[in-house]
């Protein structure tokens, strides 16, 4: 990470932050067991601050240096999210982020130090980040948006209450384990899936045979604000390519003249 000033995060830069940053400190992450969060950063001085600051708001912090370690952590501490610097020294973080969501769903915010460079934080929101922070960053900034990824995930549990039932679903040989997140073709071989693309599968599955608006799907897909793309026919394309025989040719998700497309095949309820 030598590209990442050592200033990077002192407390110089809170005053940098605006009003949205501030709140009170007495309030609570999450409704359920305590806030474990894992720090992916080879900086010490990074760790160390970044440390201190969760660990005075009741956080339990555990950090980790490498690739080995992070899948290492997750697998077996589940903690409630992530913090993983893109820019490692021997490691790709987008590399580990891919190692992640192969395993876990858990909340993961990317930091990066390139402010004007929108790449990283870009693919990294694709292949399932749920925020970014650039470097220099304040601490409180941090803190908060981490308290915003819990409380989002805390809120989708509470609508959407995970029904055993409905878990995992199955169409013309595939299944979707919505626990995991995982998807399996016919021949029985994982599939990976970009936040997005498994947002609009998703979004087919729960209304199968029937069409939908490229209005509906676009805001079914809209995990965060600013993505790049938000053509649905560009997402569409992407999960078909990942799904379909033939591209070109679709059989599972359809094209509606006029309206949208409709996910063409009934599914199953495992």
């Amino acid at each position: 990470m030598g590209a990442i000033d050592r200033e990077a995060i002192v407390p110089g830069a809170e005053h940098r932050e605006d009003e949205r940053t501030m709140f009170d400190s007495s309030l609570s992450l999450t409704s359920s067991s305590p806030v474990h969060v894992l720090i992916v950063d080879d900086d010490p001085s990074v760790q160390q601050m970044v440390t201190r600051h969760l660990q005075e708001h009741n956080i339990r912090v555990t950090p980790a240096l490498a690739r080995g370690d992070v899948t290492t952590h997750v697998t077996a501490s589940e903690p409630s999210l992530v913090i993983l610097d893109l820019r490692l020294g021997q490691d790709n973080g987008l590399d580990i982020l891919r190692d992640i969501r192969a395993r876990s769903d858990v909340p993961v915010i990317i930091t990066t130090g390139h402010r004007r460079d929108e790449i990283d934080r870009v693919v990294g929101l694709e292949l399932g980040a749920d925020d970014y922070i650039t470097k220099p960053f304040g601490l409180r900034e941090l803190l908060a948006r981490i308290r915003a990824v819990l409380r989002r995930r805390e809120a989708t549990r509470t609508m959407s209450p995970r029904d055993p039932d409905r878990r995992r679903i199955r169409f013309a040989g595939w299944v979707l384990d919505r626990r995991t997140r995982r998807l399996v073709n016919p021949d029985g071989a994982p599939v990976p899936l970009t936040k997005g693309e498994y947002a609009l599968l998703n979004a087919f599955l729960d209304a199968p045979q029937r069409p939908l608006s490229r209005e509906f799907l676009l805001q079914a897909t809209r995990i965060h604000e600013d993505v790049f793309d938000r053509s649905i026919d560009v997402q569409v394309l992407r999960l078909r390519r990942k799904l379909e025989v033939d591209p070109s040719a679709p059989k599972l998700i359809q094209t509606e003249r006029g309206i949208g497309y409709v996910f063409a095949l009934p599914v199953e309820i495992l």
